[in-house]
């Protein structure tokens, strides 16, 4: 080729436009830009069904996740909002159809749908699901046999989680009723859709949690009941937050979901299946009237039994009278023992008395009338002596035989001459009344004195007198 030939084309070194060309030069980002927006106004709605792989929830509540078939694999996200209303926890290996609107993502030059809802792709996927939900669940523990509560036999209240309206509630009141009438506290929810399993967890852990003895009663029972449905409508009472609720109550429960051949993870995690809900109202209370007569024959049972045992216990003790010895022949020896003691002591105590009669009647003569009398003259002399002797030895004795006693101002006896000097004025007491004197230069003068009453001893009598 000639270096001539004009349309020869040239590898250059410098970008530069050329006469003609309509194709400008664009930016990665106005790329990027543009197929964003031809993608998103392409395929701004679409629906892709696909097995889950490389699940992940970031610590911001959003999820992420690829979609595959056999030839080709999709990034897929879903934002936080999205992600908490979903009814089931997404995994791998579970086949769903993602609803929602392509996008690019410039960062990494790839395409992703950004998910709004996620559903399980068919019954198929559903039941892989609950297989894999139940598997788990009961790894933990939470079906354990171990773990199931025994039901009362006679509730006196009874809980039923359930639709305000429809068929169930009717029928578990009327059965009640017919068989046993019971106190009932119906906590509504709703049994199906969005939100349903939030509001059935949020029922069985409020009866959990009421206190006894508390404003509302407690119940005794409680159970948890829905009519038939798909496995789509009875989905709600296969979410963990369910069954987890259910496990953990602490009031035994009855699960009453569906029809006998319908089965959900919370019939595992109660503590009995009742197959239909009329079921459930027949297992948890006995019928009235069987029950009185069950109790009326018991208690003929009772009756009869405790008459059986008095009559039993009756015979064996009169076979143990009969073996027993008489009283008389028990109490003979015993009675022979005391008539020997009796006179026994007898001859003792007239021993005792006799020797007491010898050993006093000494001490006796002693105390005879005349020894008495005698010593009681021989006292009267003595006494007689006495009183004569107190009498000589009177004070005023020597008064009658002519003496006078000198006395001072306060009527002490002056024995001394001294004494008589030094008191001045002194009283000469006679047998037959008192004088006063006055003693100067040692002679005693008498001086006139008034009429007095008689000294105290004057009236008090002799006490040496009889």
């Amino acid at each position: 080729m000639s270096d001539n030939d004009p349309n020869a084309t040239t590898a250059r070194l410098l970008a530069e436009e050329r006469p003609g060309d309509n194709a400008q030069p664009m930016s990665v980002s106005e790329l990027s830009s543009a197929l964003k927006r031809t993608v998103e106004d392409r395929f701004g709605h679409v629906r892709v069904r696909g097995e889950i792989s490389g699940f992940k929830r970031a610590a911001s509540g959003h999820i992420y996740f690829s979609l595959k078939d056999e030839n080709a694999r999709l990034d897929a996200v879903m934002w936080k909002g999205g992600a908490a209303r979903l009814p089931f926890a997404p995994e791998d290996g579970l086949e769903v159809v993602a609803t929602g609107k392509l996008t690019t993502y410039a960062g990494r030059s790839n395409y992703q749908i950004v998910v709004e809802s996620l559903e399980v792709a068919g019954e198929g996927a559903m039941m892989l699901l609950f297989e894999k939900l139940k598997a788990r669940l009961a790894a933990e523990g939470l079906f354990a046999p171990e773990k199931k509560k025994r039901l009362p036999s006679l509730p006196r209240t009874i809980g039923v989680v359930t639709s305000p309206t429809g068929a169930v509630i009717r029928d578990i009141l009327h059965r009640l009723d017919d068989r046993f009438p019971s106190h009932v506290i119906v906590w509504p929810v709703l049994v199906q859709g969005d939100g349903a399993a939030a509001q059935i967890a949020k029922a069985v852990n409020g009866f959990s949690a009421m206190p006894i003895g508390g404003p509302v009663t407690r119940p005794d029972l409680v159970i948890v009941a829905r009519g038939g449905g798909s496995i789509e409508d009875l989905w709600a009472f296969n979410e963990e937050i369910v069954v987890r609720a259910v496990a953990d109550c602490d009031i035994p429960i009855i699960s009453a979901v569906g029809h006998e051949t319908d089965t959900t993870l919370c019939d595992f995690a109660a503590d009995f299946r009742a197959p239909t809900p009329t079921a459930a109202a027949e297992v948890a209370v006995p019928v009235r009237s069987e029950l009185i007569q069950r109790v009326g024959q018991a208690a003929l049972r009772m009756t009869g039994a405790v008459r059986r045992h008095v009559d039993r216990a009756a015979e064996r003790l009169e076979a143990q009278r009969r073996l027993m010895p008489k009283l008389t022949e028990l109490s003979a020896p015993h009675q022979q023992r005391t008539d020997e003691l009796s006179e026994r002591l007898r001859q003792s105590l007239r021993t005792r008395v006799g020797k007491a009669e010898l050993a006093f009647s000494g001490p006796a003569q002693m105390l005879h009338p005349r020894m008495l009398l005698r010593q009681v003259e021989k006292d009267q002399r003595r006494l007689d002596a006495l009183s004569r002797l107190a009498i000589s030895l009177h004070p005023e004795a020597p008064l009658k035989r002519g003496f006078a006693r000198v006395t001072d101002a306060q009527g002490k006896t002056i024995l001394s001459r001294d004494a008589a000097i030094k008191a001045g004025n002194v009283g000469l007491r006679f047998a037959d009344g008192e004088v006063g004197a006055t003693v100067q230069n040692g002679r005693v003068l008498p001086k006139p004195v008034a009429p007095k009453t008689a000294h105290p001893q004057q009236n008090q009598g002799n006490l040496f007198e009889g």
